[in-house]
């Protein structure tokens, strides 16, 4: 399918503000967008008022002194365009088209106070709109701005020079910059005052420029007969036939589109060489050195706050676990995580806005879960075997006296019988002694093993909240990795849409042109 150029401008600059809105891209990078020309010869007239087709816009371009406007008013037959000691200082764009095509409606952004407009009924020059351009090296900046603004709107570039003036490096430089934007034929006018050689060393500077077979016109408007510019208007008249203008039109936006193509293409390998897993690297190595210090300068904090645990069961502690210091460190580390992420090239913008809420929820976040995983560990102090042999020595403190006890009775029980049936003497003294020492033994000794088994309430606190410090801090440094993740991810979406919009640039073929027509003896060699 194809699409016309400014549809696809309109999507890229769309996604361009949309991607600088979000931070992801700079300022810079749009303006390589922004700056693409926005419009085609044809865009200076309503195709309503053109009813035998588009006319070709062509204009007069040189140094100053060469005499373009002198030129233009010979083509008129009358001084519709100022010329001689009035010309350096003049600001004017003269447009002297024929009077069936209507220009009443000009782009946006001419400045329409620097235009003049005057019209013709020669039906030979129907199709042509002829535009007399500021001198291009003049000292006012105005005017070469002024040459700047209606280059897009330009068709074909007739550049004048003179025998003196054929090498002046400014138009010269303009030549070699829009070449490929426009069809050319050059004038060299003031001829009777030319040397063969002068005009064989200007064609060979527009070979050395990429023109193989360039159109020269040699014209005299001081001595007119005899010259080239009646060739020059007929070779003009067929160039602004239908088939050529519209291979024109087509050409423009082929190029046009190529440019696009190729900055979007930039703008697409520039998102691909940030190198988000170098800052994923970075942030592994700061993260451990900040952990370990988050650690060591929290540890009296803990310390203290399982200590008073421990004494006051039930009690609301005043200790700070989460303080200005902690907040601090993790805020340079962040910051300098935002640092790297700049000087790789990497968007900051939407960074510091995922990293913020990390910011401010990480202290109250890294606090609540350390102190909850503490109160759990006061819960179940001590490990597996320690809860086991509590359970056991608790059960032996009754079971054993009960135990001792039962046997105790039983032999006293006994006795009583025996010395009963046999009048024999009671159990004695011994007995009762050895008795007392069983059961007390048979209660003291679990008592005693339960007690110095009990697992300290400080010590499980301290390491309750320290796990928990550990799986906090290891929470928060798994949500700045998926910051980074979706940070990637997102400038891997940009990146797709982008491609997406290459090949929408690059879905219709370009047309070529022959080299050896009229239409491609105007166009630089190498521009298609």
């Amino acid at each position: 399918m194809a699409y016309a150029y400014s549809e696809l401008l309109a999507a890229a600059q769309q996604w361009a503000a949309g991607a600088a809105a979000a931070g992801r891209l700079s300022a810079e990078q749009v303006a390589l967008l922004q700056n693409l020309e926005p419009a085609a010869a044809a865009a200076l007239f309503n195709a309503e008022t053109c009813r035998d087709g588009t006319p070709l816009i062509v204009a007069f371009m040189g140094g100053t002194g060469v005499g373009k406007s002198s030129l233009l008013n010979r083509l008129a037959g009358q001084a519709i365009a100022r010329a001689g000691i009035e010309r350096p200082t003049s600001r004017e764009v003269t447009l002297y088209h024929h009077s069936s095509l209507g220009v009443d409606k000009l782009p946006e952004g001419l400045p329409l106070d620097s235009i003049k407009i005057s019209r013709h009924d020669d039906e030979r020059n129907s199709h042509i709109v002829w535009i007399d351009m500021p001198d291009f090296d003049s000292v006012e900046l105005g005017n070469q701005r002024l040459v700047l603004e209606w280059l897009p709107h330009i068709d074909v570039l007739l550049y004048v020079v003179s025998p003196e003036r054929y090498r002046d490096n400014k138009a010269w430089q303009l030549l070699l910059a829009e070449g490929a934007k426009h069809a050319w034929l050059f004038v060299m006018n003031q001829w009777d005052r030319g040397l063969p050689v002068q005009y064989d060393d200007f064609r060979q500077q527009l070979a050395k420029a990429g023109f193989a077979d360039p159109l020269i016109f040699r014209t005299s408007c001081s001595e007119p007969h005899g010259d080239e510019f009646g060739l020059l208007l007929e070779q003009l008249r067929q160039l602004s036939g239908r088939h050529n203008v519209a291979q024109l039109e087509r050409r423009n936006q082929q190029l046009r589109r190529r440019r696009l193509q190729q900055t979007l293409q930039h703008l697409a390998d520039g998102l691909g060489g940030r190198d988000f897993q170098a800052l994923q690297a970075n942030l592994d190595a700061q993260w451990q050195q900040a952990e370990t210090q988050l650690q060591t300068g929290l540890a009296w904090a803990m310390q203290q706050l399982a200590k008073f645990w421990a004494d006051n069961l039930g009690d609301k502690a005043e200790i700070a676990l989460w303080d200005a210091w902690a907040q601090n460190r993790l805020d340079d580390m962040l910051d300098e995580l935002v640092l790297q992420a700049a000087q790789a090239g990497l968007p900051t913008k939407p960074l510091k806005a995922a990293l913020q809420n990390i910011r401010e929820q990480a202290g109250n976040t890294l606090a609540a879960q350390t102190e909850l995983a503490g109160r759990r560990a006061m819960l179940h102090p001590g490990n597996g075997a320690q809860r086991f042999l509590l359970k056991l020595t608790a059960a032996a403190e009754t079971v054993l006296p009960l135990a001792a006890m039962g046997a105790v009775g039983y032999q006293v029980f006994s006795g009583y019988y025996h010395s009963t049936a046999e009048h024999s003497a009671y159990l004695g003294t011994d007995f009762a002694v050895h008795s007392v020492l069983l059961i007390g033994l048979s209660w003291l000794i679990p008592f005693f093993l339960h007690k110095k088994i009990q697992p300290s309430l400080y010590k499980a606190g301290l390491k309750g909240l320290r796990q928990g410090l550990q799986h906090a801090l290891a929470a928060v440094f798994a949500e700045i990795k998926q910051v980074l993740v979706s940070e990637q991810q997102r400038n891997e979406a940009l990146r797709a849409e982008l491609q997406a919009l290459v090949a929408r640039c690059a879905a219709e073929p370009e047309t070529a042109i022959d080299k050896q027509s009229l239409l491609g003896r105007v166009l630089l060699a190498d521009a298609g």
